[in-house]
């Protein structure tokens, strides 16, 4: 088995703004105002959504060839499902996550629809952020106090 660690760091700036970083690259993620009108950046659950369809495109690209898939271009729209009643404490019934994740392909390659369909199903099997979700990775948690 050869393992691999991937970090990142997730930090307040401000109210719901969080700053993520991992090696020289960083992002900003927020939650919108109660109005939904201010926001500097993706909320979590997007950038999750987007993480998904990323690393579908990426496996798409990386796996065409050795498909035999004359990949011309690929766009995977993704859209999530949640009932924030769970997370906002309205119905203590509810998931906190999401309950469906649909991912729409757009693909245009020189093949036809069967192959592409059986490509899909590959790049389904093998995007490994989907497959975090899929199968549940071990969780732990460390707590560090810092004291002034």
């Amino acid at each position: 088995m050869s393992n691999h660690v991937f970090s990142a760091t997730a930090t307040l700036i401000d109210k719901l703004k969080i700053k993520c970083t991992s090696r020289d690259f960083s992002i900003v993620m927020d939650e919108p105002s109660k109005k939904n009108t201010e926001s500097s950046g993706m909320t979590p659950l997007e950038a999750l959504l987007s993480a998904i369809g990323a690393c579908k495109c990426i496996a798409a690209k990386s796996f065409a060839k050795s498909q035999n898939i004359d990949l011309i271009d690929i766009k995977i729209e993704m859209d999530g499902e949640i009932d924030t009643d769970g997370f906002y404490g309205i119905n203590k019934e509810a998931k906190m996550g999401f309950h469906k994740i649909t991912s729409k392909y757009y693909v245009q390659a020189n093949n036809s629809e069967e192959e592409i369909e059986d490509f899909v199903n590959f790049v389904e099997r093998t995007c490994p952020v989907l497959d975090t979700i899929i199968n549940a990775p071990e969780l732990s948690n460390e707590i560090h106090i810092i004291k002034k």
